[in-house]
């Protein structure tokens, strides 16, 4: 089938990488991989972080001015479905309700939340409009169980079809070095304010409280709150080293040179690198927020601790640095769950069924 494409908090094709846009491409590759043919029809960003009124009438004159063009280009030859990628109250879709109604296809969204309290306030009208686009989805797609709880409400139960979040690449075990008394943590994150920066100042006071514990942190990851971030670490400076942004392909190496991942995820939806180092049979000790319990199975493939809670992030930390051996098991059980859950094959064939079902 022929499927238009739009992902309104960022393109799949945005110059700057994060987990946001990497979903994006792997749901394109997915159609793809089942043979459908995928267009992606827009790259209008509806992202607004302030609340400012100004900038979402703006938006929304914008988005006017879009669905009038789709329409009109589109009509000829309609694609069979419309497909959007991530909405919520701060980035909703302003214009795939209103395509498919015009052109009489599906409209199917992929990672959709609902945040009730936001009808009032400065984004109560986006909040309206996210939570009226979710209403009328012939089908929702959840990555996480967080997600899935919010939406209930607004789909109907044979709307709501979960789905676990999935990498590209065949999961496997990395070559674990031999066991060593300095540890290697991994760290991987954008550097920006809210909460990735509220992450790595949780991360950075954890570590802090570590003492005489031997490790080193690599930290991958870069953005606009960069120094911000190496202020957090300063006290323990001697021991991080500093990579910044790598490439997604590159990714993979520098997780099979490391011994443990560790990430606050404070309001994190579930991490895409996360659901990396547990496909390459990284241990994982992370917050238990969003969809990260998916990820991450408490005491069989790391360790959940409950959110802000720094002195639980520096004992969950500890206890693995002191222990090799269960840092290998848990390596080896992170890579067997996510071998049956995180495929790229499987998620796949399950979008695929899920779409062709909706349209015949």
């Amino acid at each position: 089938m022929r499927i238009a494409f739009h992902a309104p908090l960022k393109p799949p094709d945005h110059p700057v990488p994060s987990g946001d846009r990497q979903i994006a491409r792997l749901l394109m590759a997915a159609l793809r991989q089942s043979g459908h043919e995928v267009e992606l029809v827009s790259r209008l960003r509806t992202r607004e972080p302030d609340g400012d009124a100004e900038r979402q009438r703006l938006l929304l004159d914008e988005a006017d001015r879009e669905i009038a063009r789709l329409a009109g280009e589109l009509s000829a030859r309609p694609p069979d479905l419309w497909f959007t990628y991530h909405l919520y109250y701060k980035a909703p879709d302003l214009i795939g309700p209103a395509v498919s109604q015009r052109l009489g296809i599906p409209y199917v969204v992929a990672e959709a939340s609902d945040a009730p309290k936001r009808l009032e306030g400065p984004w109560s009208d986006f909040t309206r409009r996210a939570r009226q686009a979710i209403g009328d989805a012939d089908a929702v797609l959840t990555l996480n169980r967080a997600d899935e709880a919010a939406v209930a409400d607004l789909v109907a139960p044979e709307r709501l079809h979960a789905m676990p979040p999935f990498i590209r690449t065949r999961p496997r075990p990395g070559k674990r070095q031999p066991a060593r008394r300095t540890v290697r943590l991994l760290a991987i994150g954008m550097m920006r304010s809210g909460d990735k920066l509220a992450s790595y100042r949780e991360l950075a006071a954890a570590l802090r409280g570590l003492g005489s514990e031997d490790w080193r942190l690599t930290i991958v990851g870069d953005g606009p709150a960069a120094q911000q971030v190496r202020n957090a670490f300063a006290p323990v400076r001697n021991r991080v080293t500093w990579r910044g942004g790598i490439a997604p392909a590159h990714l993979a190496g520098i997780m099979r040179d490391h011994d443990l991942m560790v990430w606050p995820a404070v309001n994190e939806a579930f991490g895409m690198a996360l659901v990396e180092g547990a496909c390459l049979g990284l241990p994982i000790v992370a917050g238990r927020t969003g969809g990260v319990p998916d990820v991450i199975a408490h005491g069989q493939t790391g360790l959940l601790v409950e959110p802000h809670d720094r002195h639980a992030l520096m004992r969950a930390v500890r206890t693995l640095l002191r222990r090799p051996v269960v840092r290998g098991r848990m390596g080896g059980n992170a890579w067997r769950r996510a071998t049956g859950r995180h495929g790229f094959a499987a998620a796949a064939r399950k979008l695929d069924m899920i779409l062709d079902e909706l349209v015949r």
